[in-house]
């Protein structure tokens, strides 16, 4: 067994531990980054994306034992849902982690989403404000090539532009804007980490539609962009290494990780500074499965809030034809949205919105054109009268998704499961979830928001989802704060029990929004890097 030393160890490859790597790299800093999953050849997984029948976010990628995830077709798969709600929301374990399979969207947050409390009497106030976060939000921008309109106004001022013109909307994205001129509800271009040109050896977007669950050119950001810098500048990645155990001694800083291969090979990562990079499921996991004399509730976890106020963007799923074509299954899956419910006075009652204009039709709701075909040639629809219903349908179907946000709530959390354990002896995670009124109330106000916007495109075959729709976003469970006991880290991200312990991602935020996490997550991930400079050179 050989044992990884350097002066910063992360336990992550995906958006966070990949910023981290390479800007303490480009500082001369030995960085050495732990990550469970396997590298991922980007041709070979688009092959086996496309020769999946049922194709899900998941469905491009390897799966070992050793390195298991959730699925989005089992919600049962990996996680152990002890209710009330099922969690739904997924993840990857590979070299680049859930950035290989996100959407894009690089929303920022709004200044009011940092004072739900003030402003509104609801849940908690960050510890830092938006003014505070602002000049990271363009730096990672620039460091993701976000793509976006800089003269548009979508609540969050701006103290520069984003470093690559829009992606043009599509033909429903104008239909949709020109239908719902006079009303309240506002159509514009949403920021995406995707390139509209020719950017740092990456091509401009194809339209190839398929953001989710792969791009096949690379034109989408993914972590491996900063991967493969970090590694140019020195940093070393430990793939299919995954971090099984934290020790700390009794003076509270953290001394080593345990890691084990699946070849039976393990030892210890030994550095300075340790950073846990993962998200908010694997994170408070490995916290909690740390548990020795000197820290008996885990790791980190002096607060007993280590997995509490686990959160996503619960999603109002809705769909319809249009009473003329609008021509999806062009571009990116989604290049407009609806921003302008994002913010209000009605906060105090229930939860904002974000609504996305998907790109591709039918085929969240229903598979698609796939099982069009299979559904009408069932009613006898066969050769060119089939062909035809097939073009007028698919060229007719609309799909909105409302991102609801979710209050953080203290019994909706992560432990442990008493039974069922990883190859490495780390149990499962259990997760106990609620959506809650406040998002319910969100939910069932998307659905009349809905109800207008098709009825101005004199819609007809209207549907709902029954249920809320996972949106892929894992949020909470290490939060930060001023006060260490009601909070996991301080405002710089450090572990208010552990002075060489950083937690970096979506679990630090405090409340949820109605934005996409991925932007402030590389906001903070970018801040935390000169935090974690400083605490070395101390």
């Amino acid at each position: 067994m050989t044992a990884i030393e350097a002066d910063v160890i992360i336990v992550g490859a995906g958006f966070a531990g990949a910023l981290l790597a390479d800007r303490l790299a480009a500082k001369g800093i030995r960085t050495a980054v732990l990550e469970a999953g396997p590298r991922v050849n980007r041709g070979a997984a688009f092959r086996t994306f496309l020769d999946t029948a049922i194709k899900t976010p998941e469905s491009p990628y390897e799966r070992l034992p050793e390195a298991e995830f959730p699925d989005t077709l089992d919600s049962g798969h990996w996680y152990r849902q002890a209710g009330p709600d099922v969690f739904k929301s997924t993840y990857l374990k590979a070299v680049g982690g859930t950035s290989w399979h996100w959407l894009g969207t690089c929303v920022r947050y709004v200044p009011s989403d940092f004072r739900m409390r003030s402003d509104f009497g609801r849940a908690v106030d960050w510890p830092i404000d938006y003014a505070e976060l602002e000049p990271w939000y363009v730096e990672a921008e620039r460091e993701l090539g976000v793509a976006g309109d800089s003269d548009e106004d979508l609540g969050s001022p701006r103290s520069g532009p984003f470093p690559q013109p829009p992606i043009p909307g599509t033909w429903l994205d104008r239909v949709i804007a020109r239908a719902l001129e006079g009303t309240q509800y506002q159509v514009r271009l949403t920021p995406q980490a995707r390139n509209s040109l020719a950017r740092e050896g990456r091509p401009a977007c194809c339209g190839s539609g398929t953001c989710i669950p792969i791009c096949p050119v690379a034109a989408k950001y993914d972590a491996t962009v900063h991967l493969d810098r970090a590694e140019t500048a020195g940093a070393v990645i430990h793939e299919r290494t995954t971090a099984t155990f934290i020790e700390a001694g009794a003076d509270g800083r953290v001394s080593a990780i345990r890691f084990r291969r699946p070849d039976g090979t393990g030892d210890l990562a030994r550095g300075r500074v340790f950073i846990l990079a993962g998200n908010a499921v694997e994170t408070p996991r490995l916290l909690l499965h740390s548990r020795s004399e000197a820290a008996p509730g885990g790791i980190a976890n002096a607060s007993n809030q280590v997995g509490r106020n686990l959160m996503d963007h619960p999603i109002q799923l809705s769909w319809a034809l249009a009473g003329e074509p609008v021509w999806p299954y062009r571009g990116p899956m989604a290049t407009s949205g609806i921003e302008n419910l994002r913010d209000g006075a009605f906060r105090s009652q229930r939860s904002a919105l974000r609504i996305q204009i998907s790109n591709d039709g039918w085929n969240w709701p229903t598979g698609g054109p796939v099982t069009l075909a299979d559904s009408l040639s069932r009613r006898g629809l066969l050769g060119t009268d089939l062909r035809r219903a097939i073009t007028d349908h698919a060229s007719r179907e609309v799909q909105l998704a409302a991102l609801t946000e979710q209050l953080p709530d203290p019994e909706n959390r992560i432990t442990l499961d008493p039974l069922d354990a990883d190859p490495y002896g780390v149990p499962l995670p259990r997760m106990h979830y609620r959506v809650g009124g406040y998002s319910r109330a969100g939910l069932d106000y998307a659905r009349d928001v809905h109800d207008e916007i098709f009825a101005r495109l004199n819609a007809g075959e209207i549907q709902h989802a029954d249920d809320f729709q996972g949106s892929g976003h894992v949020i909470g469970t290490t939060r930060m704060g001023d006060d260490p006991r009601e909070s996991v880290v301080d405002r710089n991200l450090r572990s208010h029990a552990h002075d060489n312990l950083f937690l970096i991602g979506a679990g630090v935020f405090p409340t949820a929004s109605t934005a996409n996490p991925t932007l402030t997550i590389a906001a903070l991930a970018l801040r935390a890097a000169e935090q974690v400079a400083a605490a070395l050179a101390a």
